[in-house]
């Protein structure tokens, strides 16, 4: 584990420029259309409400001016008193509209992000699947993934914010006819009035996503320093090493720096917005000091009174809202930016145009020939000149010191890798050429690091060749025979008389009712996944060699 802050980037960086920002715009359409197929009517629906919502404050604010003019009217005896109920009616109609319209479009959303979040995460895992081997023990593989895995959350946000930009464009095109109509002038300074507060908000949230970004590595290390300290994998060694001060040591000064720097800038944030409020405050008032000298020299009514300085202070805050929600769009854009930066990452190894299918029975097998390879980022050769023949119905030991590479010689045969140099041949055709899903049915890895699923007895299993026995899984019927039978052959039937659930008994401690199985006892597990491939090689690392 490195040490904290080593390999971080310069924390002088600048933040993303305006072009950087405006690039990212791209994105939106993109999210847009996944949106809108995650559930087109829940899309439609917050789109309608939306729209519907944005005309409820103007004709509140108008209704209320008629109420006042009515009321004036009827107590000087020029106008029924009807006209004050009739209004005031409408008004109530109006607001409980508003009302029903902004539940409904929250909960809408509310719905729509559920799902939205719920259909990125499988894209993500889908995505990531596709991916090299090589790609995932790379470290800054890791900090695109983190910050893509952060964005499967909440990015529906970007979208209610745009249509709460729309909501407030329309709104605010309501309003200010009005103001338009009355001075111009009201208007321009309306928008000057709000203005800075935009800019400095767009300056600092700009500023927050760089110092997120330049943090990624360090806040994969306090993710891994919390799992460390408070798992049920590493409790043991924690406990009996004695490790707690020193992991909390550690993540208390990692966390730290990074409250330091970000405490920083939220002061600075805090300070020049409060200096920018207060600006933006004045030219307010300064507007509606002009509204009600007009109305004290009686050039409008009471009624428009209300309704102009009703209509100023929405306004305000309306423009505020459009402005505040551009920076906030721009802001979110960056961080969608690396949701797709991941999601149009390709794999290298993969399946070519018209590619071979694994013939079964094999003939002639495998063929090292003078194979070479180097992991990627490395100048050490992992193996070189390697030839080697592995025929059918051998049975081939391969042994050697730590480090000699014979794992790496099984990451080659699954492809997981392709060789640096030298090639290698299935039946006399190289690797390369066939299909990458037939090639890996073809053979049965159990590595020596090979995982535990914290899933019931059955799935521990299954999972060897899951899409021949999903259905039955997920069913929840009775075991599917390739099960029964992998574990007969591998020995893990013999746990049987210890779970109460039998093949539908949970494994881990993860999980209520869960049992724990020793090493020996996982080995025979993950032996049972290679028995349910019907492989024609079967590749056992150590130490699962010694089953």
């Amino acid at each position: 584990m490195p040490a904290p802050g080593r390999g971080r980037r310069d924390t002088d960086a600048p933040p993303p420029s305006w072009n950087e920002r405006i690039d990212a715009l791209k994105y939106v359409p993109p999210l847009a259309r996944l949106i809108w197929r995650t559930h087109r009517g829940y899309a439609t629906a917050m789109l309608v409400l939306r729209l519907l919502r944005s005309v409820v404050p103007v004709a509140t604010f108008w209704v209320g001016k008629l109420i006042l003019d009515s009321v004036l009217a009827a107590k000087a005896g020029q106008g029924p008193v009807s006209e004050v109920w009739r209004y005031l009616a409408i008004e109530i109609a109006i607001v409980l509209a508003g009302e029903i319209l902004a539940r409904g479009s929250s909960l809408v959303e509310s719905l729509l992000s559920d799902l939205f979040s719920n259909d990125m995460s499988i894209r993500l895992m889908d995505h990531a699947a596709r991916l090299d081997l090589a790609q995932f023990e790379n470290p800054t593989f890791y900090d695109h993934l983190e910050r893509a895995r952060r964005q499967t959350v909440g990015r529906i946000a970007l979208l209610t914010q745009l249509l709460s930009m729309m909501q407030d464009g329309l709104t605010l095109l309501t309003l200010g006819a009005a103001l338009i109509a009355y001075s111009p002038w009201l208007l321009l300074l309306l928008v000057a009035a709000v203005l800075p507060s935009f800019l400095g908000e767009t300056h600092f949230a700009s500023m927050g996503y760089s110092l997120l970004f330049r943090w990624t590595p360090e806040r994969r290390q306090l993710d891994y320093l919390r799992f460390v300290g408070a798992s049920d994998k590493t409790a043991k060694e924690v406990q009996m090493f004695g490790l707690a001060p020193w992991l909390t040591d550690r993540y208390r000064v990692l966390s730290r720096k990074f409250y330091e720097e970000n405490r920083s800038l939220s002061l600075r944030r805090g300070l020049v917005s409060a200096l920018l409020s207060i600006l933006g405050t004045v030219g307010y008032y300064g507007a509606y000091a002009i509204i009600l000298v007009r109305a004290v020299r009686g050039d409008i009514t009471i009624g428009m009174l209300t309704f102009l300085a009703a209509s100023f202070g929405r306004g305000r805050d309306v423009i505020q809202s459009i402005l505040l929600s551009a920076s906030s769009v721009y802001e979110q854009a960056l961080y969608l930016r690396d949701l797709f930066v991941f999601l149009e990452m390709e794999p290298t190894i993969s399946s070519p145009p018209n590619a071979v299918v694994v013939p079964v029975p094999l003939k002639r097998g495998f063929v090292f020939e003078d194979v070479g390879f180097r992991y990627p980022g490395s100048e050490r050769w992992a193996i070189r000149h390697v030839d080697l023949a592995l025929t059918p119905g051998e049975r081939v030991a391969l042994v050697g010191e730590n480090g000699a590479g014979k794992t790496t010689i099984t990451k080659l045969l699954a492809r997981l890798y392709d060789p640096t140099e030298g090639r290698i041949t299935l039946d006399g055709v190289d690797l390369r050429e066939y299909d990458l899903d037939s090639l890996r049915r073809a053979i049965g890895v159990i590595f020596q690091d090979f995982v535990r699923y914290d899933m019931r007895f059955d799935e521990n299993i299954g999972v060897g060749e899951i899409e021949s026995v999903r259905v039955q899984l997920a069913a929840n019927g009775g075991t599917p025979d390739s099960i029964t039978e992998a574990a007969e052959n591998s020995l893990a039937a013999s746990l049987l008389p210890r779970f109460e659930k039998g093949y539908r008994q949970m494994l881990g401690r993860r999980f209520d009712g869960g049992v724990d199985l020793s090493g020996g006892e996982w080995q025979k597990v993950a032996l049972a996944r290679a028995y349910m491939r019907d492989a024609q090689l079967l590749v056992l690392d150590e130490p699962t060699a010694a089953l």
